[in-house]
């Protein structure tokens, strides 16, 4: 980097790693663009989505409401309004029968379909493909969490996917840089639209011809990410046996369906049994005393937060409520030692027994 001057702008670091990428992680099918953070990359994707889209008749972007806040934010900041709707309670991703609802009550109102791949689940993609032909309404996929997950056949989960798929590369994720993030899809058109929309709509040499913004990941971010993808796999693969862990130590707690052949989880999710969901609160200050740190993704929802009952509208959230109320997130880590797992499970029960006294 020192000896070719070249610190961004799409560099030629930037550029082997988004080639690698794509090699080694979605069989080399398809494109990618990387961005500064995913928030930026959902912002750009769905000004892309939508660019043919009435905003005068068209003003809602339908999304679940079980999902982290920069999701709405970046709908917000699209020039949309978000519109909530119900999670199904297994799988914990946007309910097929709560967007049927919506989609026809609200009709050509709905400008995209923003579905969240819920802490790194499998996203039935081929179903979204059919409702984008169906409706008309393009489709945009919310991934944080996935790199490393795979789909139901094996692959890179996205693979393949002509919508666009985007990505975290924060440092609370599987492969973390910081910040950073990138877009993928099958479809090199919408890839090179992004590319030019992330450094300032330059569509030619310092030629504006569409909106745009400064996304590009600085090659520092990039070098990261090409050391971050040596590891990546081994990392993915001892995680999962911790995450099997916690599965066989904690009989009768809720946990997520998975849609895919593998999660790439950043923690475990976990859902209280009903006795104790209500004593949430008396049981993580527990863990917290014995220096555990747990936290609570995604509670309260969006729905619940105060900025966007005041800006968003929703349909009924009951399993959405249900989820938010229960779950708590322990922690995951790939150099976690089993005698580690078994101590938070340990500890774990221990704090839910204590609420029985």
């Amino acid at each position: 980097m020192e000896n070719s001057g070249i610190y961004t702008n799409y560099g030629p670091i930037n550029q082997q790693f988004e080639k690698r990428l794509v090699e080694q992680m979605f069989n080399g099918v398809g494109q990618c663009v990387t961005v500064c953070n995913a928030t930026i990359g959902l912002m750009m994707a769905l000004k892309y989505a939508t660019r043919h889209k009435d905003t005068r008749v068209a003003r809602y972007v339908l999304m679940p409401s079980f999902t982290f806040a920069a999701a709405a934010h970046a709908v917000l900041w699209a020039g949309f309004m978000p519109l909530f709707c119900d999670i199904d309670p297994a799988d914990w991703m946007a309910s097929h029968a709560a967007e049927n609802e919506l989609l026809h009550e609200y009709g050509e109102q709905i400008a995209a379909i923003f579905p969240y791949a819920t802490f790194g689940n499998a996203t039935d993609i081929n179903h979204y493909t059919q409702l984008e032909k169906q409706t008309g309404i393009p489709v945009v996929i919310d991934a944080a969490a996935s790199l490393g997950a795979h789909n139901a056949q094996g692959q890179g989960f996205g693979t393949g996917s002509p919508h666009a798929i985007i990505c975290s590369l924060h440092a609370t994720k599987t492969m973390g840089i910081g910040e950073g993030g990138f877009i993928y899809a099958n479809n090199p058109d919408m890839i090179e639209a992004l590319r030019a929309m992330g450094n300032f709509g330059f569509g030619k040499i310092r030629h504006a011809t569409m909106p745009g913004l400064n996304s590009k990941l600085p090659e520092i971010g990039a070098l990261l990410a090409l050391s971050g993808l040596d590891h990546l796999e081994s990392v993915v693969e001892k995680k999962c046996r911790i995450e099997q862990m916690y599965y066989d130590l904690l009989p009768g707690f809720g946990f997520q369906r998975q849609r895919g052949a593998r999660m790439s989880y950043q923690f475990l999710p976990v859902r209280l049994p009903p006795r104790y969901a209500s004593h949430r609160n008396a049981i993580l200050a527990r863990m917290k005393e014995k220096r555990i740190g747990t936290s609570t993704y995604f509670s309260p929802h969006l729905y619940e937060q105060s900025y966007f009952v005041a800006h968003c509208k929703a349909g009924d959230l009951q399993a959405t409520d249900a989820l938010a109320s229960s779950i708590v997130s322990l922690p995951l880590w790939h150099e976690m030692t089993p005698e580690m797992v078994r101590y938070v499970c340990q500890e774990l029960l221990n704090a839910c027994h204590a609420t029985d006294m």
